[in-house]
């Protein structure tokens, strides 16, 4: 611990991305990624957007971008924030909406950065108990709280709530903001953009890294009410008012204008998703229902931490999670066919050598 440090930096226990190796060439079904490039158009208009203006500093408003989602999601430009990054409008959601001594609400088994954000901040939380097959239960989502943060679908394990469950939630929270942190939505869940227009306590985080293929250019969007997104660009320009470069903007517009290279795509992931579930069931593994672009699986006659070196060994990196009641699960992300062939050939020829010892 450096002598330098403030003291909430030795209190902090950051948040670990997924290992990338440089070592030798890996299959990498451990980040969530997308298998597929992002759309020719954006590659294209950033192509375009190379050029002397990137000496002038981007649109702090993100007009364009805004408008371009608006349109999208059938909402108003003022119902629309623009991040670097979902997690970036997640840490200004934790500023703008949550205060110090009311605990906010979020599942116990979830994407961890929420405990990273509350410890940083100084917020207090209490942690929902997933069920024994890992759903999200509903009635805790109505106690008293400071604010609610469900992810929907959740990660790791990719379950996914229907709408009507984030109405309850919302109808039972009325004087709290509810944030629905949809970053796998497009993979096969119900969006609860839909809300917007009646719950002006509800806020939409999306991201543009998984779905659309860019995970590179740092691209979030957040939706709800004006108030909501008020409080968001207060806190925004109160630590940086340029948070897209003219690379992101361009990119990311082109992205929403092409609906069929991104419905192909999401399409191409559900299908090797839902193969790749059926062949890990025929090899004797637990895998939830996954409406995400990854799976969450259990062998009973391997641990998990086991298969994790064992196909790393091969070549394949997938996620473990060291934390009470997934210790033994594995979180793997859908690559192309080819990736998920080599997965399922690896895993059994794993599997078949320990049950035969």
């Amino acid at each position: 611990m450096s002598k330098y440090w403030s003291g909430i930096t030795a209190r902090l226990v950051p948040y670990v991305p997924g290992e990338q190796p440089r070592d030798k060439k890996y299959i990498k079904l451990n980040t969530n990624e997308n298998p597929y490039p992002p759309s020719p158009k954006v590659l294209e208009a950033i192509t375009g957007a190379v050029n002397a203006d990137l000496r002038l500093y981007p649109d702090p408003t993100c007009d364009n971008l805004r408008r371009t989602v608006a349109d999208y999601c059938g909402l108003s430009e003022r119902q629309v924030f623009i991040g670097n990054g979902s997690d970036e409008i997640l840490a200004f959601s934790f500023v703008a909406f949550f205060n110090p001594g009311e605990p906010i609400l979020f599942p116990d088994i979830t994407y961890s950065f929420y405990k990273v954000y509350a410890n940083l901040y100084g917020l207090s939380y209490q942690t929902v108990p997933l069920d024994d097959e890992f759903n999200i239960p509903m009635e805790p989502f109505h106690a008293a709280n400071g604010g609610v943060i469900i992810p929907n679908p959740n990660a790791p394990t990719a379950k996914a709530v229907p709408v009507d469950f984030i109405r309850s939630v919302l109808e039972n929270n009325l004087e709290r903001a509810v944030i629905i942190d949809e970053a796998y939505i497009d993979f096969g869940g119900e969006s609860a953009v839909r809300l917007v227009a009646e719950y002006p306590n509800l806020l939409v985080i999306q991201t543009l890294s998984k779905s659309r293929s860019l995970a590179g250019l740092r691209v979030g969007i957040a939706l709800g009410s004006e108030e909501l997104i008020e409080g968001l660009e207060r806190v925004k320009n109160s630590f940086n008012s340029y948070t897209l470069d003219r690379l992101a903007l361009s990119g990311a517009i082109a992205a929403f204008q092409d609906e069929d290279y991104f419905q192909e795509a999401t399409q191409k992931v559900i299908r090797t998703r839902e193969m790749t579930m059926t062949q890990l069931r025929e090899l004797g593994c637990k895998v939830l229902d996954s409406k995400a672009n990854f799976v969450f699986i259990t062998h009973p006659a391997v641990p998990a931490k086991q298969l994790l070196e064992e196909l790393r060994a091969e070549g394949i990196l997938v996620r473990y999670f060291a934390q009470p009641r997934i210790d033994n699960y594995l979180r793997v992300s859908i690559g192309t066919d080819e990736d998920m062939e080599r997965f399922i050939q690896t895993f059994q020829m794993i599997i078949s050598r320990h049950v035969n010892e």
